[in-house]
């Protein structure tokens, strides 16, 4: 199944890009009232290691990532104007089915509900390259993807140093090379404005939290896979199977 984009969202704010790395989750369906209020509690014992909020809204984000990052992948590859863009849209589809493939793995193994749909923000980029054309489509998918992959980076690196999961550690493992692979190939571009870029994943964004977190699923939804493409060359990492 492709993704399919029918949500709304908001890209400019303030008239700057906008992104953030807030907590995502679905506290009613996990017995919860709170949402990563403290991230480090742990919400069950599993054989793997502890899970803790922290460790939940990893999982949920990396997904969510995967569920707009894939299809503007799909989206440069007709609409990039140069190689290196062509390039960089190929590396986006490829690792995030690979993430894709992990995250589907691992959610039920530690009893997590995976979105089927990016938040409202997140569709809102993608709303913003499907406008655009040319040279701006270039640039706004560089730095936009640059900039979200730049807010994430040490995101992951702290849930790598820091959960007990045995299961999360792998996903953080992968996230950590996929995420400096693409933020790789989007320097590569050359079109990265890293002044502009560098300032906005380290602003907060002003964003109601409804903005920033992926809708659940409705009961009974298919799930959405993310499809790894024919000429794929990231394999996704072995799971433990305790």
């Amino acid at each position: 199944m492709r993704f399919s984009r029918n949500a709304t969202g908001t890209l400019f704010v303030g008239g700057a890009l906008t992104l953030t790395i807030a907590a995502l989750a679905y506290p009613s369906m996990l017995g919860v009232s709170t949402v990563s209020s403290s991230p480090d509690r742990i919400i069950a014992q599993t054989q793997w290691g502890p899970l803790t909020e922290g460790d939940r809204d990893f999982v949920v984000k990396v997904r969510a990532a995967g569920l707009w990052e894939y299809p503007v992948g799909q989206m440069g590859l007709q609409k990039g104007t140069t190689p290196e863009v062509k390039t960089a849209s190929a590396h986006l589809i490829d690792g995030h089915a690979a993430l894709d493939t992990t995250c589907r793995k691992i959610a039920p193994m530690l009893g997590i509900t995976l979105p089927n749909k990016a938040s409202p923000q997140q569709q809102g980029f993608v709303n913003q390259l499907a406008a655009d054309s040319g040279k701006k489509f270039d640039t706004d998918f560089a730095n936009i993807l640059r900039m979200t992959h730049g807010s994430i980076f040490n995101a992951i690196a702290k849930i790598r140093s820091t959960t007990k999961n045995r299961l999360v550690r792998v996903l953080a493992e992968q996230a950590n090379a996929t995420v400096l692979d693409h933020m790789t190939v989007m320097e590569k571009t050359g079109l990265v404005d890293f002044d502009q870029t560098i300032f906005q994943q380290t602003t907060p964004p002003k964003l109601p939290k409804t903005d920033l977190t992926p809708p659940p699923p409705a009961a009974g939804e298919p799930e959405v896979v993310l499809t790894p493409p024919p000429t794929s060359t990231t394999t996704p990492p072995a799971i433990p199977a305790k």
